[in-house]
């Protein structure tokens, strides 16, 4: 089989990052050689089975503004790193001579890595068998302030792609929901279904048996402030006797997860993010977490009971959309970070503790398969197109 090569940059979370390596190890298990391109910072646990993996010197920012890049030790990037990634990128994509090539974010975001990114599109462009190149977006897109941004994209989209894998289903949310340029794209999109990580089935519920409640922020860089006001709430919740659970993720510094530990009251437990998450939430009686993809892909499947409060900050609207369409499907209770509060979040809680009905997750959620298979067809139809003379 012919080989793919997926390009990965994670910056505050690593959802990206979890996705693509999902996505990856299905593209193997379809026969394909996979090479993972990663460019943030190494977060441990499994590597991907059967991929060949390159982490790029890593890329990380500090807060939700984005700006300015940093190094692995925080410093600014400067141009002689720029440099050094753009050609490890262009000699990966050498050495993997791929058959296709999967962007995730890009064109649709990931601007400020337009340093390596443009010249390996051209760099493609060049060759005379040009590979199939398409990007890999989540179900729900930033929305651009400035509209010059969307064109940009749009100008970008048509220039270099062949399509756009959307991991996600049109009847939770549709492309052009958050692109409005969609129609002029002149490019196929492809609903994937969403990209779900695997694992056993949750218990039958019976809310007896789930005696905890698991709280997270993802990989934690701008979630310090929704733990803090849970450990708070838990004084204040009818729900307080049950054991709570609170994760710091690995964005969460030493210093942050001491202030936790300080806050943590009478069965509360504070601990690094785990890696059996997903398995922790098949026995919660509640999740109270951010909304970003893969928290709510993994919460709203455990069968435990959601409060979710998307992260606004610094503009954003990609979590404040997915926790609008949960509040629509009856999915989850939703808190606007604006408004948290530790008594706000107690409510939440008991609010979702008490609910006796809720919507019903039957969403396509087998997004890493369904990503494998509309690439081999893709290739095997001979998509990627020739050089222009």
């Amino acid at each position: 089989m012919p080989a793919v090569m997926i390009y990965v940059q994670h910056l505050l979370g690593i959802g990206h990052l979890m996705r693509a390596r999902l996505i990856a190890e299905a593209l193997a298990d379809t026969g394909f050689e996979v090479h993972l391109v990663t460019g943030g910072m190494p977060i441990g646990g499994r590597m991907p089975r059967g991929v060949h993996t390159v982490q790029l010197p890593p890329i990380r920012v500090a807060d939700a503004s984005f700006m300015p890049l940093r190094d692995a030790k925080g410093l600014p990037i400067d141009e002689a790193y720029r440099e050094t990634r753009r050609d490890l990128l262009l000699a990966a994509y050498d050495h993997a001579a791929p058959a296709a090539v999967i962007f995730e974010t890009f064109p649709f975001g990931r601007r400020a890595l337009r340093f390596e990114l443009v010249p390996l599109l051209e760099h493609i462009d060049a060759q005379d068998m040009r590979p199939l190149v398409m990007a890999s977006v989540r179900d729900i897109l930033q929305i651009q302030v400035k509209p010059e941004r969307e064109r940009e994209m749009l100008e970008w989209a048509k220039r270099w792609f062949d399509g756009v894998l959307v991991h996600g289903d049109p009847r939770f949310a549709r492309f052009d929901d958050t692109f409005p340029l969609a129609p002029e794209l002149g490019l196929p999109f492809h609903y994937t279904g969403f990209v779900l990580s695997g694992g056993d089935p949750p218990p039958p519920n019976n809310d007896s048996a789930r005696r905890e409640v698991v709280v997270s922020a993802g990989g934690g860089a701008v979630g310090i402030e929704l733990l803090a006001a849970a450990l708070a709430a838990q004084r204040q919740s009818r729900f307080g006797h049950l054991q709570w659970r609170v994760l710091a993720g690995p964005n969460i510094p030493d210093a942050g997860v001491a202030r936790l530990l300080r806050q943590a009251g009478q069965g509360a437990i504070v601990e690094r993010a785990r890696v059996d998450f997903a398995s922790l939430l098949r026995h919660a009686f509640i999740s109270v977490s951010q909304a970003g993809y893969n928290t709510v892909l993994d919460v709203v499947t455990s069968g435990a009971r959601p409060v979710v409060v998307p992260f606004t900050g610094n503009g954003e609207t990609e979590q404040r959309a997915r926790g609008a369409r949960l509040l629509d499907f009856g999915l989850a209770v939703v808190v606007d970070d604006r408004t948290l509060s530790p008594s706000v979040l107690a409510s939440a809680v008991d609010e979702a503790g008490s609910r006796e009905h809720w919507g019903r997750w039957d969403f396509d959620s087998d997004g890493a398969a369904g990503s494998a298979a509309i690439i081999a067809g893709m290739i095997d139809a001979g998509a990627g197109r020739q050089r222009s003379a």
